[in-house]
């Protein structure tokens, strides 16, 4: 039995799709609002829950062999990011999990003071490796389905904002390569007790993606690039109503101020390691965007 928390989310759904595909039994981790018809239709087990109660992050491990930990947050990164991690890796302990697999993110050991999400992932990180669990850390790039939307809206208006440098190198990967990563995480020996950055196959410069959603949809992009000062300027006039706000804001400007890619070397690492070729960028988006 494998438990999936953010089981609703764009990585989570992907994973829980996939084990039910190979006939694996799944207990999928959400919330009483969150979507999860399509996972009990594809014959997953439904835990609803909350991630910030320890009692029901204990009822959900209960007779898992498996955690894969794909859950993240809006605003409370300590409550989720790290404090439910951290009672699901000692639920873990307690109930002899075989295998645990944490999706934190690439760039986490840089030590972005700014950054609360990459601060929470990295405390995370060394807790589950000091654990004894057996364990696969993924740190994923920047995730394909995140750009789904930016393409629809590509396709109506041909409009895309860029903030920030454009010359800044991103490795986008393929959200259901990472999903296909994670589950086999468990079973294939190079993964056990490792950390994986994961990206996709090619170094872009984030300047490129508008080119690329040109190219799908024969269209010639209309490039707005708005300055990193714009976001600083919302952060401190959210300093003073929303705090909690405001430092969110700090992981995001994170984001878009440093380069976040993987080295030639380490796509090629997960590529025989888990013995596939990632998919590209354009092919995941003509892929969803049927084009």
């Amino acid at each position: 039995m494998f438990l999936v928390t953010g089981a609703t989310g764009d990585i989570g759904r992907r994973v829980v799709r996939l084990l039910r595909q190979r006939e694996q039994s799944v207990r999928a981790f959400v919330r009483l609002t969150s979507p999860y018809g399509e996972l009990e239709h594809r014959g997953a087990e439904i835990f609803i829950g909350d991630l910030k109660h320890d009692k029901d992050i204990a009822k959900a491990c209960r007779g898992v062999q498996y955690i894969i930990s794909s859950h993240g947050s809006d605003s409370d990164t300590l409550a989720l990011d790290y404090r439910a991690n951290i009672e699901l890796i000692d639920q873990a302990k307690a109930n002899q999990v075989q295998h645990f697999v944490f999706i934190s993110v690439l760039g986490v050991d840089r030590g972005y003071e700014d950054a609360p999400v990459f601060k929470a992932k990295r405390a995370v990180e060394r807790y589950l490796v000091a654990s004894g669990l057996n364990y696969t850390i993924l740190r994923p790039a920047g995730l394909a389905s995140n750009l789904l939307p930016l393409a629809e809206r590509f396709r109506d208006t041909g409009l895309y904002i860029l903030i920030g440098d454009p010359k800044n190198r991103t490795s986008i990967v393929s959200t259901d390569d990472l999903a296909r990563i994670a589950v086999d995480s468990v079973s294939i020996p190079g993964a056990l007790n490792q950390i994986f950055p994961v990206g996709g196959p090619e170094i872009l410069y984030r300047g490129d993606i508008p080119q690329i959603f040109g190219r799908i949809f024969n269209k010639e992009p209309i490039i707005i690039n708005s300055p990193l000062l714009a976001v600083d300027g919302l952060r401190a006039m959210l300093g003073l109503i929303n705090p909690q706000a405001q430092k969110a804001l700090g992981t995001f400007r994170t984001l878009l101020s440093n380069e976040f890619f993987c080295r030639k070397e380490e796509i090629a690492n997960i590529e025989q390691t888990f013995s596939f070729s990632l998919e590209t960028l354009e092919s995941f988006l003509k892929r969803y965007l049927a084009v």
